[in-house]
């Protein structure tokens, strides 16, 4: 008879592969010290388009497009959390709590450009977060979605430091993604004044019909100098959203991110009439969409979530 360690199964879900995620210099660990590189899908603006925010969307992108991580855009202003904050804070719970119940990763999003504004709100909203979740391996704050154009030592440096002695008091593990200035971008200023702590990670954004190869150089200098970074969100267009689809340019990206091994969530789960969206309008908000229902975008992305899931499970 064989003994139950023979026999044991594999991992089926990512979290049960990788638990506990941890940054060591510039790489995401899992609890066995595996390199840990997640993929997956951004929902909305979560006042604008929030009818994905449910149970049977995230099991469809689970089940359907193989993504280890979703990310939750709690939208801060306007008509979002800072003036309906019940109604937000209950759409990014139904988000994590089914990522939690289909062993995935989950990022939860400060959607904000001028977040430095709203430090109260972000101090009570990743207070509730880390008390009710913190003991999950599945999440992942993202405090401060995308700074403008302001200052990285001034402004959104100090705003983090805030919000994340507010996380540390209730979960002293989980990642934080900061934003960086410049929608994300000048994670290379950051790299020049790195927040203390452990298990930081930094924001940065891309579009690749917007963005070339002078923001990979950018971000090769944050890396250079000991920056892990996490690419909370990306869309294969321009950076209205809208526009072509530059799969030459975002092949150039992924190949980037593979080779640093830097986790990433697509623009976006929404049916809006841009191209960044992945869903023609319409498609349902639980999920169960044919091949009609999705967009060039959306095809491109899910094609590399499934072959990111099976390399992840090979």
């Amino acid at each position: 008879m064989l003994s139950s360690a023979l026999i044991a199964r594999e991992p089926i879900t990512p979290v049960e592969k990788y638990g506990q995620l941890r940054i060591e210099g510039t790489t995401i660990l899992g609890e066995n010290n595996e390199v840990v590189q997640l993929a997956g899908m951004s929902f909305f603006w979560s006042q604008w388009i929030g009818k994905y925010y449910n149970a049977s969307c995230v099991d469809w992108l689970v089940n359907d497009w193989k993504c280890s991580v979703v990310r939750a855009a709690m939208a801060v202003a306007p008509d979002g959390y800072s003036t309906k904050p019940e109604r937000e804070r209950r759409k990014v719970e139904k988000v994590v709590d089914e990522a939690i119940k289909q062993g995935i990763y989950v990022v939860i999003d400060f959607h904000e450009h001028r977040a430095e504004n709203f430090v109260e709100e972000a101090k009570t909203f990743f207070s509730a977060m880390a008390q009710k979740y913190g003991n999950y391996p599945n999440v992942i704050y993202e405090i401060y979605n995308e700074p403008l154009k302001v200052s990285w030592n001034k402004v959104v440096k100090p705003y983090s430091e805030e919000v994340i002695k507010t996380i540390r008091q209730y979960d002293p593990d989980n990642i934080i993604v900061c934003g960086t200035p410049n929608w994300s971008q000048d994670v290379d200023e950051a790299a020049l004044d790195p927040i203390e702590g452990s298990n930081i990670a930094y924001a940065l954004h891309f579009y690749a019909g917007t963005h070339k190869e002078w923001l990979i150089e950018k971000a090769d200098k944050a890396i250079e100098k000991g920056l892990c970074l996490f690419v909370t969100e990306y869309g294969t267009t321009e950076a209205n959203g809208d526009g072509a689809v530059y799969e030459k340019e975002i092949r150039m990206w992924y190949d980037w991110m593979d080779k640093n091994h830097i986790s990433h969530c697509n623009w976006s789960i929404a049916d809006k009439k841009e191209s960044s969206a992945v869903l023609v309008p319409g498609a349902s908000r639980k999920g169960g969409w044919s091949e009609k229902q999705i967009k060039p975008s959306g095809k491109l992305v899910q094609a590399e979530l499934l072959k990111k899931h099976e390399e992840m499970f090979k």
